[in-house]
């Protein structure tokens, strides 16, 4: 027997404005039906997993002991990171080498950690 991932959940104070933020990052809209105000908003990724956002009542505090790695659809890495920060991500961390290779650690609006790897054509 083995299991699959149906939704990734991410605690926040605002599930509304924080879904808002991930349909731009990843293209996809917030279910059908779902509307502000509400404690779960989901995003349906085309792999089928949902980016599940609930409200809860403390602020974060801490590191993530897991988070999303996103990979270029088209264009670049360093592109990517661009249009993520103009539409409210913030720079956490950057791990890019001269070689072109590493990475880059983001936080969404309300400081979850991401990373953006290199696409597939810069890895090719």
């Amino acid at each position: 027997m083995t299991s699959y991932v149906d939704n990734i959940t991410v605690d926040c104070a605002d599930p509304w404005e924080l879904a808002q933020f991930w349909t731009q990052v990843t293209g996809r809209p917030v279910g059908e039906g779902d509307k502000p105000g509400e404690e779960e908003i989901g995003v349906t990724l085309d792999s089928g997993v949902t980016l599940l956002f609930i409200a809860v009542p403390e602020p974060k505090t801490i590191k993530n002991r897991l988070h999303v790695c996103l990979k270029p659809d088209n264009g670049t890495r360093d592109e990517e990171v661009e249009r993520l920060l103009k539409i409210g991500a913030t720079l956490h961390s950057d791990h890019r080498r001269e070689n072109g290779s590493g990475w880059v650690v983001l936080q969404d609006p309300e400081g979850n950690e991401f990373c953006v790897q290199r696409s597939v054509a810069e890895t090719a």
